[in-house]
């Protein structure tokens, strides 16, 4: 790894890991259950001073565990997934939107061969996602690879035929299309089955991966809107974004609650994270503060993301940390909850928050780096770009520089000789030289057609 504020050594992440694996006060191996939202900025939860929507379950999870202010995903689904799932970063290992290289190993992997059971609910969208006619059609990886004993899934295969995620959704449940959707809710479908899982697997160590199908449009009624009864569910309205939320909430809520009856909170790390910001048709409140959605963006409204982590009896209850956070971090985190061994030969490009979740000081990063590529197998309307930013200042390749403090929407860039910016400019600044000499940028390999990806 080419500097330390980005990257660990495989050595340094396992060392004592054992120690760390245990629950508190059990001699059994600790769980990890990790929920990801789709499309879920920063300022929609109640507890980050969101005031749009009602998150009562996401703001009882963070006052019984840990709040991270300063998590990021990159601005895109498959891009954060692909580091979510990996540990690397994006020059490494993703190639087309939507598609994960066969071969690719994934914390999924890393769990089953540490002796876990593991299952994945929710969206997979990681096999196939171009239409007839890309190099990339049919290349990507099938969830039964994916890494996971137990699987029930949307969008699973190719993207024309992936049908609705919501109301009478389309879902492969362990090889087999569903056939028993008629009226139903795919969010709940989701949750009753991870929430199975947990308690056929209470007695023995587990990880269990939720990838959300909330919030991510199409906008649809869910059971709690007004015309879910009457109305078609599969109408496509912005209006619906709020209900949407809070019946992600609601659908936590369940898994958490699961988890505290099966009483196995003690010996279960429970994570909770976003892909990317809150979707570009809708804008939320943080008092008198009125964000759009920010989403496919470089911008803080595209990747500041909601975070929380949650040990019972080892988490201090209701503790905020402002420490960066990376979504290539939870893969090393769950080696040094668990013990797993990421695979040799394969890098690992963030760094453990397992002390940080514990209440203790940790190794927080100084700074985060990002290669964001939108789509780069064909033409995005959001350019490739390079940049590294901590609490406050944010660098990008082509010299632009921001205060995020004063202008969180990235609208001036400061000029060159901005006089408070100077010693964050240098420290950033070696950041983005010390990967350019490593992995030099490189973005957007067209298809011939150059077609665009959106």
């Amino acid at each position: 790894m080419p500097f330390s504020t980005s990257a660990v050594s495989r050595r340094e992440l396992l060392a004592g890991a054992p120690a760390l694996a245990l629950g508190q006060g059990s001699s059994q191996p600790l769980n990890v259950v990790l929920m990801m939202a789709d499309d879920l900025g920063y300022e929609c939860l109640g507890c980050n001073g969101g005031t749009s929507y009602r998150t009562p379950n996401l703001d009882k999870f963070a006052r019984s565990g840990v709040r991270f202010t300063h998590a990021y995903a990159q601005p895109l689904c498959t891009p954060t997934r692909i580091q979510l799932m990996t540990g690397q970063l994006n020059f490494r290992n993703y190639k087309s939107f939507g598609v994960m290289e066969p071969k690719e190993r994934t914390f999924g992997h890393m769990m089953q061969r540490h002796g876990y059971k593991t299952a994945i609910a929710g969206k997979w969208q990681l096999y196939s996602y171009d239409g007839p006619g890309s190099k990339y059609r049919g290349t990507g990886k099938l969830p039964k690879d994916g890494g996971f004993d137990e699987y029930m899934l949307w969008h699973d295969g190719h993207t024309e035929v992936k049908g609705s995620r919501y109301a009478d959704p389309v879902i492969n449940d362990n090889g087999k299309m569903r056939k028993d959707v008629k009226g139903k809710y795919g969010p709940d479908l989701f949750s009753d089955y991870l929430i199975r899982f947990m308690e056929r697997n209470k007695d023995r160590p587990f990880f269990a991966y939720y990838p959300m199908a909330l919030t991510h449009g199409p906008f649809n009624a869910t059971p709690w809107s007004k015309d879910w009864a009457k109305g078609d569910r599969l109408k496509d309205d912005p209006k619906y974004f709020g209900d949407m939320v809070e019946y992600l909430d609601y659908d936590t809520g369940r898994v958490l609650d699961a988890i505290d009856r099966l009483g196995i909170a003690s010996r279960t790390l429970v994570l909770f994270f976003s892909d990317n910001g809150s979707p570009p048709e809708v804008a939320s409140n943080m008092g008198s503060l009125r964000i759009p959605g920010g989403k496919r963006f470089t911008t803080e409204a595209g990747m500041h993301v909601p975070m929380l982590a949650r040990l019972r009896g080892s988490s201090p209850e209701g503790k905020v940390c402002p420490d960066l956070i990376d979504s290539t971090d939870f893969l090393p985190t769950m080696c040094e909850a668990t013990g797993a061994k990421w695979f040799d030969g394969l890098p690992l490009d963030g760094r453990s928050f397992l002390p940080q979740v514990r209440g203790q000081k940790g190794n927080p990063r100084e700074s985060i780096f990002a290669h964001f590529d939108p789509h780069p197998s064909c033409k995005a309307d959001v350019p490739g770009t390079r940049f590294a930013w901590d609490h406050r200042w944010k660098l990008y390749m082509d010299g632009r520089m921001f205060d995020l403090k004063n202008d969180m929407f990235e609208k001036s860039p400061l000029p060159a000789k901005h006089v408070e910016s100077t010693v964050a400019r240098g420290k950033l600044q070696k950041v983005l030289d010390q990967w350019a000499k490593a992995h030099p940028a490189k973005f957007n390999k067209y298809e011939p057609d150059g077609r665009p990806a959106y």
